[in-house]
């Protein structure tokens, strides 16, 4: 006789359980799965099942394979690619809102996403210091929020020109000039070129050893044209110089768009604001909350600050899709159907309000000081200046540095990825998890330290 088949609220139960004792023995078991578990991965490519099969057993093996083959990521020593874990909060506002299967579209699909996504960006305005009436919309990560924020860039250079690249595109539009730093991020080139903005054919400018583009090598600017620049420097955290170039791009009639996929959330932090002096003279802001705000995979947040660029750009007719006064979220965002992001953004906010996520990111920069200050005792060089939650290292030549962040990958104590800085090799530590303690970086900095002196 078949077994009586778990229903839906002991399925969810089942998988909380299953949940909840994963997070439990993070802590316990190595960052990076082990070659054995990974090789267990293939025990779930077996041959399509002819029949339906038991919920239940699908959970099982999901956690019972799956489990040991996922990157502790979501623990307290991951500090690689500038990944924060998620907060419990959001984790269980997700699973809500997965339970919820809203289609965040559309006001009449889900009035409650509609809801909270306003009440979100009102109070990341605020959180952020951005100009007032600035809008947003809630996309994938930053390569996402970098593209619409582009989008949005597009056509008002082009619209100014008296062009209308939505309807007309870009064959036979006006040629837009795009200037970027020499330390330009890869998600903003691979933006650019779905923008049709072209990967190569932008103007670099110089930077300085931090990787900040320098104002005084700005070229002369013709518009229309888009200045793209950096809130947080993907190897050393620091910041190019907003002021500067806001107001030459400006005095131009230039578009400037920001790239702040972590260090826009500086912003956040009294103690780190003054890094992003002028970033708010800005026209354009992308940045990653499954980052330094800490909420589960994906949700990129676009800012504009005159939403109806972004509406413009975004938006369609349509007669089947209802369109009031209300903000509609399809129609700031490349996506008509997605989940549900702005549900856990709020529930974040909500949780930690501004003290604590000040307070987050302020302790997170101090861990990333207390590995530069371990380090340098331990007589290693320090190849940046750690101002914000970036800390790369040389282990001395090329070669005993790579050998230390693959021993360290190896170890499983922590996590770090490893760069090239200025044609140097480097480890790069990255951190931004809300569970990580001072006892997990002198943790992680003792098996450092001890591989290294191999």
């Amino acid at each position: 006789m078949k077994a009586k088949e778990a229903g839906t609220a002991e399925l969810l139960e089942q998988a909380a359980g299953r949940a909840a004792r994963y997070l439990e023995n993070l802590d316990s078991r190595e960052v990076f799965p082990s070659g054995a578990a990974i090789e267990r991965l293939r025990e779930l490519g077996s041959e399509l099942p002819a029949e339906p099969g038991d919920a239940s057993e699908v959970l099982r093996l999901l956690d019972e394979i799956g489990s040991p083959a996922t990157v502790a990521s979501a623990g307290r020593r991951y500090f690689g690619f500038v990944t924060g874990g998620a907060l419990p909060v959001t984790v269980a506002a997700n699973w809500l809102a997965s339970a919820w299967d809203q289609n965040a579209g559309l006001r009449l699909q889900s009035p409650v996403n509609a809801a909270l996504e306003e009440i979100a960006v009102r109070w990341l305005v605020e959180l952020l210091g951005l100009p007032a009436g600035t809008g947003a919309g809630f996309v994938t990560g930053a390569t996402g929020a970098n593209f619409a924020g582009l989008l949005a860039a597009r056509h008002a250079v082009l619209e100014r020109a008296g062009w209308g690249v939505e309807a007309q595109g870009m064959f036979g539009a006006p040629p837009i000039g795009v200037i970027v730093g020499e330390e330009v991020h890869v998600s903003m080139l691979k933006a650019l070129g779905m923008a049709g903005l072209g990967r190569e054919r932008v103007t670099r400018v110089p930077v300085d050893a931090q990787g900040r583009m320098r104002a005084d090598a700005l070229p002369k600017i013709t518009p229309p044209a888009i200045v793209c620049m950096q809130a947080g420097n993907v190897n050393s955290g620091a910041f190019d110089p907003a002021e500067e170039i806001c107001r030459a791009a400006h005095a131009a009639g230039a578009w400037v768009h920001v790239d702040g996929a972590f260090g826009l959330w500086a912003l956040a932090a009294p103690a780190r604001a003054h890094l992003g002096r002028g970033l708010a003279e800005a026209d354009s802001w992308a940045t990653d909350a499954h980052k330094w705000l800490n909420v589960p995979y994906d949700c990129g947040i676009a800012f504009v600050r005159e939403p109806r660029n972004l509406q413009a750009a975004m938006s369609i007719d349509a007669a089947y899709l209802a369109r009031g006064e209300k903000r509609e979220p399809y129609q700031f965002t490349p996506e008509m159907s997605r989940r549900a992001r702005g549900v856990e953004i709020w529930a974040v906010l909500k949780s930690l309000g501004r003290a604590g996520l000040a307070e987050m990111i302020e302790r997170n920069c101090r861990q990333a000081a207390r590995f530069a200050e371990g380090l340098k005792a331990a007589g290693f060089e320090i190849l940046n200046e750690v101002a914000l939650n970036q800390v790369m290292v040389s282990f001395g030549t090329d070669e005993e540095t790579r050998r230390v962040i693959a021993g360290v990958q190896e170890d499983g104590t922590c996590w770090c990825g490893g760069t090239v800085w200025h044609g140097r090799a480097a480890m790069r530590i990255s951190v931004s998890s809300w569970a990580t303690t001072e006892a997990d970086v002198d943790r992680s900095l003792e098996a450092m330290v001890r591989i290294a002196a191999r």
